[in-house]
């Protein structure tokens, strides 16, 4: 009884732990928008200087995630969790002392290396605390629920530290306060049982990963989709700029809208892919991004002020679903290095997609072009949940994934 009651408790500590860790990390990372004009204010940049904010992270996430994410299948989720976020905790803290911008933009990319280290840990562990492939994707939109959740108290704290005349950097110290307590929570937290295979997680793990089709295909889903999730967070706003109807205040507070509507969908989403086929439910998400970007497009600002932020309900469930049938493609042992692939092209995508709107709308001379290349991103996404919906190559993997995880248990 008490083992049980032991057990019961460390795995309520790695649910808590694995949402909470997305929570903070979100509160950092998608403030950025909030952060740079104070940023550019301050130290007198260009536009594309003062994106490095943006690029320095992401890539930190990149490298990370693609050189060092067998250290969750090699070292234990736990220790690399810990690691991962004293590195990410220390890095913040460093960023409320520094007034250099050459340094702020180098600690943005250590913060982003780890990052990827507990991220991809923690993603490898919702594979240890949950029973099968469905409850996976379940929980997956939960957590992703909370980083949505942090991507709306994050630039909420800039706000309110920029109107109390405090400076943004303050942001940095609260993340890293709070990854002081996620450091305690994770020595409490569920540790994956010892494993029969004995293969040694090591670099060549991960390129054998990226080598596989499943993972190939799954992360350029994923990277389409990010591309186009992107578009809204970092240039809704310029493209809003022009809006002069009646709801001005909706582009106001469209981006807020947008993750507002994003952070229900996910939690929403945990339920509702308990009972309808993931295949057919992204399909349904796929094609409701398309139509909301193609929307904004054909009928001017008047209608993408309204359907640009709508798209956050529609991508909600598409990238943690997407990321948890990927990583479920794969036996446990190799979690760690699934998701750090993964993450890979996720931060790519993140770091990329904004480039090429950014050089599409400077050619042309406005914003709307390089939605075009947005709405391009959002086509190409929907013909490839098509396509995965018919042909459905997964199924195999993931039916072996429950019979596997079925017979642990």
């Amino acid at each position: 009884m008490t083992t049980d009651a032991s057990d019961a408790r460390a795995a309520r500590a790695t649910r808590w732990l694995t949402c909470l860790m997305f929570f903070t990390f979100a509160m950092t990372t998608d403030a950025v928008g909030s952060v740079i004009p104070s940023v550019i204010r301050e130290y007198r940049l260009s536009l594309t200087a003062a994106g490095a904010f943006q690029y320095a992270t992401m890539a930190g996430i990149a490298a990370g995630a693609l050189l060092l994410g067998f250290l969750a299948d090699r070292l234990g989720r736990r220790r690399t969790i810990i690691i991962g976020l004293l590195l990410y905790g220390v890095a913040s803290l460093a960023m409320t002392l520094s007034g250099q911008f050459v340094t702020l933009v180098a600690l943005l990319g250590l913060a982003g290396l780890g990052i990827s280290v507990f991220k991809t840990a923690a993603l490898a562990l919702i594979g240890d605390v949950t029973p099968s492939t469905r409850a996976h994707t379940s929980f997956m939109n939960t957590v992703e629920g909370w980083f949505a959740v942090g991507a709306i108290v994050g630039p909420a704290i800039v706000a309110a530290l920029l109107s109390a005349g405090l400076d943004w950097r303050w942001l940095y110290g609260i993340a890293a306060i709070i990854c002081l307590g996620l450091v305690l929570l994770a020595s409490r937290a569920a540790e994956a049982p010892p494993r029969t295979h004995v293969e040694r997680a090591n670099l060549a793990q991960m390129l054998a990963v990226l080598r596989d089709p499943f993972a190939l295909g799954f992360s350029l889903l994923i990277a389409l989709y990010v591309a186009t999730e992107v578009a809204i967070y970092v240039w809704m706003p310029t493209y809003l700029e022009g809006y002069t109807g009646s709801k001005a205040w909706l582009a106001t507070w469209a981006l807020t809208l947008f993750f507002v509507l994003r952070a229900i969908g996910r939690f929403a989403g945990a339920w509702v892919l308990n009972r309808v086929r993931w295949t057919h439910a992204l399909c349904v998400m796929g094609a409701g991004i398309f139509l909301c970007f193609a929307g904004a497009l054909l009928g001017g600002l008047a209608v993408g002020v309204w359907l640009l932020p709508a798209a956050g309900l529609f991508m909600s469930i598409v990238y943690p679903t997407l990321n948890s049938k990927a990583i479920s493609c794969f036996p446990s042992h190799r979690h760690g290095a699934a998701a750090g692939v993964i993450l890979c092209f996720t931060a790519l995508a993140a770091a990329l997609g904004p480039l090429a709107m950014g050089i599409v709308s400077d050619a042309w001379q406005t914003p709307r072009a390089g939605f075009v290349l947005a709405t391009g991103f959002a086509a190409l996404l929907l013909a490839g949940l098509l396509v995965n919906a018919a042909r459905d190559p997964s199924r195999t993997r993931l039916r072996l994934a429950d019979d596997g995880i079925g017979r642990a248990g």
